[in-house]
């Protein structure tokens, strides 16, 4: 694809320590996922189900190591939560020459399970990530966070993304009852910004950081 893309705007295309775009294994999954797709918005909408539906969401079994966060390391686990399924979307966005950025906001969830409740003790998720993508010269968001199997689960609505408009957390779930708020806008960032994100964990959660956590059965 040729571009006018200035100089400074070309940092959405290249890998980073943790978009690692250039990982053999990112270019295989980005290319396979995006076959028969002719336009860059057709193939952002198959990537982005790609990363929705075939990997995992999981916020139980987290790993703040900086290595985990890569995203041919997510790809490896077929599994993450939030930020690592926006980081494997941006990474697969990048070797298709669709540039991409993440983006973070503090959301709290009205419908968060007893469970997972238990385990992060509040209803609010600080550095919620999702993926930007830049198409028809403008960025839309995309949130590829719930698998639709765990929607089908639990009585929400998948989150769906048509290219054209932004994809983010619905407000109701399937009943009508409140779901999602958007509380606070953390603004985008061309690499993942784990100094940041582990600084908000540690003051929100620091529960993650102790030796006697409540660890949850997969049950």
């Amino acid at each position: 694809m040729k571009t006018s893309l200035s100089e400074d705007f070309r940092i959405y295309l290249q890998p980073t320590k943790f978009i690692d775009s250039d990982s053999p294994e990112i270019i295989k999954f980005a290319r396979s996922s995006a076959k028969g797709a002719k336009t860059q918005v057709e193939k952002a909408v198959k990537i982005f189900y790609a990363v929705r539906d075939r990997i995992t969401y999981d916020p139980y079994h987290l790993n703040l190591s900086p290595d985990k966060f890569r995203a041919s390391v997510v790809l490896a686990k077929k599994s993450g939560f939030c930020v690592e399924k926006a980081v494997l979307l941006a990474a697969m966005a990048r070797v298709l020459e669709i540039p991409s950025r993440l983006r973070f906001a503090d959301v709290r969830n009205h419908l968060t399970t007893k469970r997972l409740r238990k385990f992060m003790q509040t209803d609010l998720f600080v550095f919620h990530g999702y993926t930007e993508l830049f198409l028809n010269n403008k960025w839309v968001k995309a949130t590829p966070t719930f698998n639709r199997s765990l929607c089908e689960r639990s009585g929400i609505r998948p989150i769906a993304f048509d290219g054209i408009h932004d994809s983010v957390f619905h407000e109701f779930d399937t009943k009508g009852k409140k779901h999602m708020e958007y509380v606070h806008d953390h603004g985008h960032y061309a690499d993942l910004p784990y100094e940041k994100i582990t600084t908000g964990y540690k003051k929100y959660y620091p529960m993650y950081f102790t030796k006697n956590r409540y660890v949850p059965t997969d049950k």
